[in-house]
């Protein structure tokens, strides 16, 4: 019976045994890994450009300006139908001839309905807006 009990017990940890899995794991990571040493910034986000604190005496220095880059940055913020001569995705084939077919003319009344309010409406309307200011101070 005093055999299991020894089978129960944990043995004790061997240290290089733990050191040699830990440096084959360390070795497998850097086979996938990619120094990278170049960067950038993503032409399509947003650029948010902070000035120079007022009184570090650098105001009157202009920085030379990346001409490609500034045409880089404004073309990435074009709508697609200014960048491009045809449509990439069935999304963008429903919206992309967006000038109207017929000229909307205001005083054609078959084509043009106006907003219009009856005595009812207008009593409604100031009825709605008198409620919400009630409603807004309670």
């Amino acid at each position: 019976m005093a055999a299991p009990a020894k089978s129960r017990e944990k043995d004790p940890v061997n240290i290089v045994h733990q050191n040699a899995i830990h440096a084959e794991t360390i070795m497998k990571e850097q086979r996938s890994q990619k120094l990278y040493t170049k960067f950038s910034i993503n032409p399509y986000k947003k650029l948010h450009v902070l000035t120079d604190k007022p009184m570090s005496g650098n105001t009157h220095e202009q920085a030379e300006e990346d001409h490609s880059f500034l045409k880089s940055i404004h073309g990435a913020r074009l709508e697609p139908t200014k960048k491009y001569t045809h449509p990439h995705t069935e999304a963008q084939e429903i919206g992309w001839i967006s000038t109207p077919l017929v000229v909307s003319d205001r005083n054609d009344r078959r084509l043009h309905f106006p907003r219009q309010n009856s005595d009812i409406t207008k009593y409604m309307d100031a009825a709605w807006r008198l409620k919400e200011q009630t409603q807004n101070l309670g």
